[in-house]
């Protein structure tokens, strides 16, 4: 879990541990987890590695994406994640930092700049891209529908999928924003 829009998260995590998830997260979102009463567990502690250069690098790992994009089917993928200690991951709930709300305030350059995220859109297309096997979860308004797939065990292919479409026209719509503003900047 790695969220801006903190909107029901700790809810949704603790349906999550309901059904036997474990929660790992990173930040800000581990910080409002636990003070939830979630026993989420920090990045840090799956990857062996600290967050570094001011949150810019987290979640851009061997250790999450591995555990995102191997194949369940496939014995090579699944014994290359034994070999290499990566536990699976088989939700992401993940949405970005808040560039439009930057781009609404008029923040200068610098400030556009961090608030590009990149190790969300990395994980939501990893996720998405393995949605077969994991649930990518892209929007709080979608968090009642997951539990209850989960819980029902109701999540068939066209379930996933529709998450994986949903997560994809949202980095699509995030990269888009992102190359405008910089198209604009050029002009000026």
């Amino acid at each position: 879990m790695s969220v801006t829009d903190k909107t029901g998260i700790v809810e949704f995590a603790k349906g999550l541990e309901k059904e036997g998830f474990e929660i790992v997260s990173t930040g800000g979102t581990f910080k409002a987890l636990v003070e939830g009463g979630v026993k989420a567990i920090s990045i840090e502690d799956v990857t062996g590695f600290p967050e570094i250069l001011d949150g810019r690098v987290k979640t851009l790992h061997p250790k999450v994406h591995g555990g995102l994009l191997y194949r369940r089917d496939d014995p090579k993928h699944v014994e290359t994640i034994k070999e290499m200690n990566i536990t699976p991951i088989d939700l992401v709930c993940c949405n970005l930092y808040a560039f439009d709300k930057a781009l609404e305030k008029g923040a200068d350059l610098p400030e556009m700049v961090e608030n590009i995220d990149i190790g969300g859109p990395s994980m939501i297309r990893s996720a998405a891209k393995n949605f077969k096997d994991v649930f990518i979860v892209s929007d709080p308004a979608d968090y009642s529908d997951v539990l209850d797939a989960i819980h029902n065990n109701t999540a068939d292919l066209k379930f996933r999928m529709n998450l994986a479409y949903k997560a994809y026209s949202k980095t699509a719509a995030y990269d888009t924003m992102i190359s405008h503003y910089f198209e604009e900047q050029l002009k000026k």
